[in-house]
């Protein structure tokens, strides 16, 4: 007698088919109706996102209990859909399985893989920060306390302190000022015509890696990219953590109805209130170099890399501190990451 995990079923749209049959990495003369069904195979495991395997259960004797660890290897990120656990008992030939399924819905999440990264320290000065940290946690502007003072005509009701006011018997208001620290812009490209590659993999791992890695404590992490719309999520100072970008991360998917301008847009929206940016490009084109000019422009500090096939697949660029990650040296390229500074 065994025991397994069952997996919910993907379904593709027709759609979806079609994509799946367009792949690039074979001529059209060549795709049969074996690569169609591998294509199709390979599809279904992506969506799955994990394997799982029979485990064998020893034999029971009546009205006892036993503990049995299942296992569960993930193969792509995203979220696993546990739909019911299945007991197999063979017949006295083992030639089929008598089956019992009991459904059981549950879910995990899993997180894209990370990188060793090198320490790596982005200049950039502190900019001044609308709403403070505290705009997570309350309506409003907020600025940082500074000292008590008496209160002048024309001083707003809602900086009263109205304990001062009851201990002094005069009105008494809060002085206060903007506050000024380090806000991060973590920009991942995630426009491509397909809807699955390696290279967008590779992209959100090191974007993981990078979310993983930074050090949060007194500055803010805006991670942007663009899925059904422009997003972008904050981490740091109380906003938000490391473990929930993972989480944002593992369900990226590609973008390809809309153009790269969705997220210039998005980014220039930023651009006062940024202390620096790091970039994760899947390719190179006139709109990508756009982006990284206007950013030199307002001279925020920038770390570009661009995944490519190979490291001349793009030949000489000429844009500081940007760095080519072949999709075979990834780890080590990282490892070997320099900023140039003047």
């Amino acid at each position: 007698m065994s025991f397994i995990e069952e997996i919910r079923q993907p379904k593709f749209s027709f759609a979806e088919f079609k994509q799946i049959i367009k792949q690039k990495s074979v001529k059209k003369s060549v795709k049969s109706l074996s690569y169609i069904y591998l294509q199709w195979l390979k599809a279904i495991a992506r969506k799955r996102k994990a394997q799982v395997k029979a485990i064998a259960l020893s034999s029971l004797k009546p009205n006892t209990e036993t503990v049995v660890k299942g296992e569960i290897t993930p193969t792509h990120r995203g979220i696993v859909r546990l739909e019911a656990v299945s007991f197999l008992r063979p017949d006295p030939f083992n030639v089929f399985n008598a089956v019992k399924t009991i459904s059981q819905p549950q879910s995990l999440l899993v997180l894209p893989r990370r990188y060793q990264l090198p320490a790596i320290n982005l200049p950039g000065s502190r900019m001044s920060q609308s709403g403070s940290v505290s705009l997570a946690s309350s309506v409003g502007d907020s600025e940082e306390f500074v000292s008590l003072r008496d209160y002048r005509p024309g001083d707003p009701l809602r900086r009263i302190h109205w304990k001062s006011w009851a201990k002094t018997g005069q009105p008494v208001v809060r002085e206060e000022q903007s506050e000024y620290f380090v806000r991060q812009a973590l920009i991942l490209d995630t426009f491509q015509p397909e809807s699955e590659s390696t290279i967008l993999e590779e992209a959100i791992s090191i974007a993981a890696s990078f979310a993983c890695d930074f050090h949060t404590q007194e500055s803010l992490l805006d991670l942007m990219f663009v899925g059904l719309q422009s997003y972008c999520f904050t981490s740091g100072r109380g906003l938000g953590s490391s473990e929930q970008m993972l989480e944002v991360l593992a369900g990226v998917q590609a973008c390809q109805d809309k153009t790269f301008d969705y997220l210039t847009a998005a980014v220039i929206e930023k651009l006062s209130a940024l202390s620096g940016c790091i970039c994760i490009f899947i390719t190179w084109d006139k709109e990508r170099e756009k982006l990284v000019h206007k950013l030199q422009q307002f001279n925020i500090p920038l770390l570009i890399l661009l995944l490519a096939e190979t490291e001349q697949e793009y030949g000489q660029i000429n844009v500081e501190n940007l760095h080519i990650l072949p999709l075979n040296q990834i780890q080590e390229s990282l490892l070997l990451l320099r900023l140039n500074s003047n």
